[in-house]
């Protein structure tokens, strides 16, 4: 498609720049696809440098080093110690200690990542198994401990966690140690314990700062996501809860549920919640966005009275807890429900919805998912409303002022001034906002469940699928049905993560945020 310049943009009708745009942004999604596997190569390419780069630097580093930087590829923080770095040599010697105690005790990492039988299908995470065993001095069966998978695992993965630790502690000190004796040969000063305490409390205070955080992030993030990969490739479900039976390896397997295409297949039921799961994040992002920023406008508009009064009546709509506001507002649209009684006496429900047994708004698919979009507005529109509040009253009054002075109505200062500015500020929230609403577990489930249910597919594994499942209540419902397949929600997870990932880099890419930034600065 030809792009067009600017006053050829300029020549174009309100519709036809509307479909302009809307066509160049489909037609520029394949090339962000390819410059996105693109990147990915280079990365590749660069890491594979780096580690190159990085094993010429080790065998040059033991090649030209004085005996104590030889002595520092074995013994931890030596160089350092030699070099006057006190405190730096006895950390890293401490740690060398306490990694090699770890691994050589009988319970220690070397025994926990030896369980594990790391990925051999048809192998159990663990090796004995716990069962009732015969005890002759009482004369009964009793229960006796084997290995529990889901605590094997876990300590293996830390197990394995430490290794690299270790491997890049190895690498930071013998690096160290380089430097230091390139220092001493230039005769320069070295820094001592008390000139790294100092630097940490100065320039190099973000240090301090972040070290938390990453470890936090570390701990309570990365780790639990690669331990729900792993288990994507065993059988953990309550059949192989790993204590009373020990689960196993089995590769592919359970990836391949996915690859039944068949009308009552898992990949058609999941076709038909990623739709879904797009159309309400879509919809719950966009109408609360524009009604809130309506709502916002008209507030903020010259003559409204009682302008603290209105703000204050909708915040007071999100002061309630959703636990307790949408089990309750869920109630209300049932047959025996105050407005799904109503509508039933009244004779407002549709016939064609009778012949269904449609007897409430929540047992017909349409009108229970447009029911889940529009209570939605009234969670969300406060929010919006708040934030659209500050950002109005911090566009320049200047802008209205000489838009009116040229002629432009009140739709054209919307479209023109006010929309773009909001847009401009609120980009990222937005992206936020709708990565938020594709795992908004809260309004799906508590109001109805994620149902009606799903007749063409039934029951999948003691789980049954329900017309307005988003992806994140499919998962919960997976790990709590009757069979508890935990592996299954593993692999839900990650394609929830692909699919996450995939459209808020396509997003975050082409918001005017990110790309014109000097625009309104």
């Amino acid at each position: 498609m030809k792009k067009l310049n600017s006053l050829e943009y300029l020549k174009l009708s309100k519709s036809q720049a509307l479909w302009y745009d809307v066509r160049m942004f489909f037609c520029a999604i394949p090339g962000w696809l390819k410059s996105l596997f693109v990147g990915l190569w280079k990365y590749i390419q660069n890491f594979g440098e780096n580690v190159k780069d990085e094993v010429l630097d080790i065998i040059n580093t033991f090649k030209k080093g004085n005996w104590a930087v030889k002595l520092s590829f074995l013994v931890f923080g030596l160089g350092n110690l030699y070099y006057g770095q006190v405190l730096r040599g006895i950390l890293f010697l401490v740690f060398e200690l306490v990694f090699i105690v770890y691994m050589a005790l009988p319970s220690g990492g070397i025994y926990w990542i030896n369980k594990v039988n790391w990925f051999i299908t048809g192998q159990t995470v663990g090796r004995e198994q716990g069962g009732l065993k015969y005890n002759p001095v009482t004369d009964t069966y009793g229960w006796v401990e084997g290995d529990d998978s889901v605590r094997v695992l876990l300590y293996g993965l830390l197990s394995v966690i430490f290794i690299v630790a270790f491997i890049a502690t190895w690498r930071m000190q013998v690096k160290q140690c380089r430097i230091n004796m390139d220092i001493k040969e230039k005769r320069r000063k070295i820094n001592s314990a008390k000139d790294d305490l100092k630097s940490l409390l100065d320039e190099q205070f973000y240090k301090t700062l972040l070290t938390p955080s990453l470890l936090g992030i570390l701990v309570f993030t990365v780790l639990p996501i690669i331990y729900m990969i792993i288990i994507a490739f065993t059988n953990y479900d309550a059949a192989h809860d790993g204590h009373a039976n020990l689960f196993s390896w089995v590769g592919l397997t359970n990836f391949n549920e996915f690859t039944n295409f068949g009308s009552d297949g898992l990949s058609a039921a999941l076709g038909e919640m990623v739709g879904w799961t797009l159309m309400w994040a879509f919809f719950a992002t966009f109408t609360n966005y524009f009604a809130g920023m309506f709502v916002a406008i008209v507030i903020n508009k010259k003559g409204i009275r009682f302008k603290k009064l209105w703000r204050t009546i909708l915040v007071m709509t999100i002061a309630v807890p959703q636990f307790v506001s949408l089990l309750y507002v869920g109630r209300l649209f049932d047959r025996q429900g105050v407005i799904g009684s109503f509508l039933e006496s009244a004779n407002l429900i549709p016939e064609s919805m009778i012949a269904q047994n449609d007897y409430s708004l929540w047992d017909n698919p349409l009108t229970a998912k447009i029911l889940y979009i529009v209570i939605n507005l009234w969670i969300g529109v406060p929010y919006v409303m708040l934030q659209a509040t500050g950002i109005l009253m911090n566009i320049p009054a200047d802008l209205y002022e000489s838009s009116r002075v040229d002629g432009a109505n009140s739709f054209q200062q919307f479209t023109k001034i006010t929309l773009p500015y909001m847009l401009f500020v609120t980009g990222p929230s937005l992206l936020t906002s709708f990565v938020g609403n594709l795992n908004n577990f809260n309004v799906i489930y508590l109001l109805n469940g994620g149902g009606p249910v799903n007749t063409k597919f039934g029951t999948m594994g003691g789980t049954q699928v329900g017309h307005s499942d988003l992806l994140i209540t499919f998962l919960f419902k997976v790990t709590t049905g009757g069979e508890s397949r935990y592996y299954l929600a593993s692999v839900l997870g990650i394609f929830v993560f692909i699919v996450v990932a995939l459209l808020s880099l396509v997003v975050y890419n082409v918001m005017p945020s990110t790309k014109n930034e000097e625009d309104y600065s």
